[in-house]
């Protein structure tokens, strides 16, 4: 894979397998903690969902960044000026602390104002403001562990991915078998045993990582020993790329936030059922922004090694191997529902009113998939301000889907899910416009 300009079906696979096993196991956090408290009731099912979109709309500013990052340092890869990929990092390292820090403080003071009049159920409120007093303490690894994952992305070496989300996972089901359910000495911390376990590892993994990069990365090569000087010039570089990339991330995981507090005004039942289906769609998405990522990262060093011709190809290779993957999994997942969503939840009425929202998802799937791939192809052409504003046009569109289908309408919660439809559809007649425009070329990272 040194050659950056060469794409294959081979060269794909081989880089995002081990990304997408990656994100998977990583949401598998997120998916321990509602399994777990699935057994615990509703309420406890239904702050899980909020609590984390809440820290996910957090989170995705930092992740907005690292993508930002990675484009750069898959540039600098694709140009061979490797001695400049460290430096990148390690700034982006040092603008993620301080980023952590602002957003732990400002979600202790004002998420509580925020959510009391965002949310009708005293009881859901209340399990959700627990849930977050501890799941806020994981910006700190969390947002230096995406720095890492653009860095390794970035160089075309994501196997280490893998290895790390395993350990990552197995910590959190560990500690959360333990501290919801009081077990190993533990007390029962339901809800709040949930979100420690879930920060705990994410200190694992960031470990994991520095532990593994001060043991095997190419110091010399890289530039890592002159990377930790703070250099102002840099980062100043980065955010006129990342800052887009921030800020777009935050405002879509923003509205997934609106959706789910607009079916919370449906009642405790559609908001459990919705964020069981969350995390079946949530399982697809790994899969398809893994191979949406691994686009992106190729698209931007072939453009740094002077090979913009391979931006179509590389979309439609990508795209075919992407729909390998997941038709099968949604023939298997609508076939047999009830054993999937038994994993999640023992209600037999629950399970019964998530079928019809599971159909609706899978069918959804079929459209974000082009949609991402297309959209992370724009970003690797560099052009994240195209990006941003594409992305700020469909979720306009998407939130007025939202605000009509569930607030005004009212109707059964599988029909909610079409506005999922929507937004895939608008997305991909953006980006498909922009990039046959020929508009991107000769942009400059």
């Amino acid at each position: 894979m040194n050659n950056p300009s060469t794409v294959s079906y081979r060269k794909i696979w081989l880089m995002s397998y081990p990304l997408m096993i990656s994100l998977i196991i990583e949401h598998m956090i997120g998916l321990t903690d509602a399994v777990f408290l699935g057994r615990v009731g509703d309420v406890a099912l239904g702050a899980c969902a909020l609590g984390g979109v809440y820290y996910m709309a957090m989170f995705m500013l930092a992740f907005g960044f690292g993508f930002g990052a990675q484009i750069i340092i898959a540039r600098r890869n694709g140009e061979r000026r490797y001695n400049r990929i460290a430096p990148t990092m390690i700034q982006g390292c040092y603008f993620m602390l301080a980023l952590a820090l602002l957003l732990f403080f400002t979600s202790r003071y004002l998420s509580p104002s925020i959510l009391r009049h965002a949310i009708e159920s005293p009881q859901v409120f209340g399990a959700t403001m627990e849930y977050l007093h501890w799941r806020t303490y994981g910006v700190f690894f969390s947002f230096l562990c995406v720095m890492f994952r653009s860095y390794y992305v970035g160089i075309t070496q994501t196997k280490i991915l893998t290895v790390n989300s395993i350990v990552m996972l197995l910590s959190n089901v560990v500690l959360n078998y333990c501290l919801i359910f009081g077990k190993g000495g533990f007390p029962a911390m339901g809800v709040a045993g949930a979100a420690i376990a879930s920060s705990v590892a994410e200190a694992v993994s960031l470990a994991f990582f520095i532990i593994y990069t001060g043991i095997t990365a190419d110091k010399r090569k890289y530039g890592f020993r002159k990377a930790f000087t703070f250099r102002p010039q840099l980062l100043k570089g980065m955010l006129s790329i990342s800052g887009w990339t921030m800020v777009q991330s935050f405002i879509s995981v923003s509205v997934w936030f609106i959706f789910f507090l607009a079916i919370e005004h449906l009642g405790e039942r559609p908001l459990a059922v919705t964020n069981i289906v969350r995390n079946m769609a949530a399982m697809l998405i790994m899969v398809m922004s893994a191979f949406a990522t691994t686009a992106g990262a190729l698209i931007s060093n072939q453009i740094g090694a002077g090979e913009q011709r391979f931006l179509f190809k590389t979309c439609g290779m990508t795209l075919n191997l992407t729909y390998a993957l997941l038709i099968p999994l949604l023939i298997i997942l609508c076939l047999f529902p009830e054993p999937i969503l038994r994993i999640f939840t023992d209600n037999p009425s629950l399970i019964a009113a998530s079928i019809p929202s599971v159909y609706v998802m899978a069918t959804s799937t079929l459209i974000s998939a082009p949609a991402f791939i297309l959209f992370n192809a724009v970003s690797g052409t560099g052009n994240t301000r195209a990006g941003f504003v594409m992305e700020m046009i469909t979720l306009a569109v998407y939130t007025v889907a939202v605000y009509y289908g569930v607030i005004v309408l009212k109707p059964d919660v599988a029909l909610c899910w079409f506005s999922e439809h929507i937004y895939g559809l608008v997305l991909i007649s953006l980006t498909w416009w922009y990039l046959k425009s020929g508009r991107w070329r000769g942009k400059k990272v």
